[in-house]
């Protein structure tokens, strides 16, 4: 699911999409349908020129479809708990060079404390 969210950038606010959540039932895992779902949506949204797309994930997975590390190209992430690696973006050809800032995901996404790591409980 991609889920309309803001960038806080300095000129203006930006929309832009997060990608979450993702799940393929366990039966049928390693079966590409995670990655064709992804591709597919990407592939939507690079058409209807949304210039970013952020994710909070495995960086081992989602760099191949051209995530990186958001905090290295001048995002920060909404919520402490995320870890750094955690927190990616892809750039569409819609991003311009001043769109850089804090990300600031949709009320649903607090509403369920769904933003980063929560401790366990000891």
């Amino acid at each position: 699911m991609f889920t309309r969210s803001l960038l806080d950038a300095p000129r203006r606010l930006v929309d832009v999409q997060v990608l979450s959540p993702l799940a393929v039932m366990p039966e049928l895992h390693k079966r590409g349908i995670g990655s064709a779902l992804v591709r597919h949506g990407l592939g939507v949204l690079a058409e209807r020129a949304v210039p970013l797309v952020f994710l909070e994930g495995d960086p081992g997975y989602y760099s191949r479809f051209g995530f990186a590390p958001g905090g290295g190209l001048g995002f920060r992430k909404p919520s402490l708990r995320i870890p750094d690696g955690a927190f990616q973006v892809i750039r569409f050809p819609e991003h311009e060079p001043w769109m850089t800032g804090t990300l600031v995901c949709a009320e649903p996404f607090w509403r369920h404390d769904a933003v980063g790591l929560r401790a366990p409980n000891a």
